[in-house]
């Protein structure tokens, strides 16, 4: 059967990133308590076209992801990357995977145990080198110093999405990276709180108002200070309580 894809092109322009978007596969993650945690991703993946091929093979990358059945982890990426270069001949092969990963947390006063999710993403980059980005996004509370300071009964709060991005030198722990973050908020969310938690977390809400410049700073201190890291992206959104709109910051750093 002719190959079409693989017919030349004669416009001469070349395309960056062509592939498939938004499969969905299971994935195996490193669980800093158990080892290992089996997720569901979803998955980007592309890789650069000379100017002179008219396409891509679309089917290899699915074939790609079946070859690595079971095996799809962070510790993969760099040999799934150089098997879309060969298997696809490109110069250049990207790896995008975004999933769910879960937590066991505590409430604070009850000690009532729970499954807190966070949304993580993985991004892997091959050419002449390999570059890696780890990013997570972490709920947490923050309560208004200036609502604080200027009423009388109380403060307006919001929950905020803290998203941070990190390239490392050594291997840092999901659970280590949600737990720095949650740390610079006004308080930490959880998924389950009784009435004892829940004055607890909104006395520590209240004692520690945050404006969305002080959560990237805070974070952004935090991160300073972890040797293993070596460059990062800290956005903070706060959904507002009493606006119709968000509040946002955002601070990216290379050390």
């Amino acid at each position: 059967m002719p190959d079409l894809q693989q017919s030349r092109d004669d416009r001469n322009i070349a395309i960056d990133k062509v592939g498939v978007k938004n499969i969905r596969y299971p994935i195996v993650v490193l669980d800093k308590s158990k080892d290992k945690q089996h997720t569901v991703a979803r998955i980007n993946m592309y890789v650069d076209l000379p100017h002179h091929f008219k396409g891509t093979h679309m089917s290899r990358f699915i074939e790609i992801l079946n070859q690595h059945h079971g095996e799809i982890s962070i510790e993969r990426i760099d040999t799934i990357l150089q098997d879309m270069k060969d298997r696809l001949e490109a110069s250049s092969a990207h790896l995008e995977l975004e999933f769910p990963y879960f937590i066991e947390k505590r409430a604070p006063v009850s000690g009532a145990r729970s499954l807190m999710e966070y949304q993580c993403q993985m991004i892997g980059s091959l050419g002449e080198q390999t570059d890696f980005v780890l990013g997570v996004t972490v709920p947490v509370t923050s309560l208004c110093p200036c609502s604080r300071d200027i009423s009388e009964r109380g403060a307006h709060n919001q929950r905020s999405a803290v998203s941070v991005q990190i390239r490392y030198r050594q291997h840092v722990w999901l659970e280590d990276l949600i737990e720095w973050i949650e740390s610079c908020g006004s308080a930490p969310v959880y998924s389950l709180l009784k009435r004892e938690d829940e004055k607890a977390v909104t006395e520590q809400a209240y004692d520690n108002p945050m404006f969305v410049e002080d959560i990237v700073r805070a974070v952004t201190e935090k991160l300073r200070g972890v040797e293993e890291i070596e460059w990062f992206r800290v956005e903070c959104e706060n959904f507002e309580s009493i606006h119709n709109h968000s509040a946002y910051a955002l601070v990216e750093q290379k050390r």
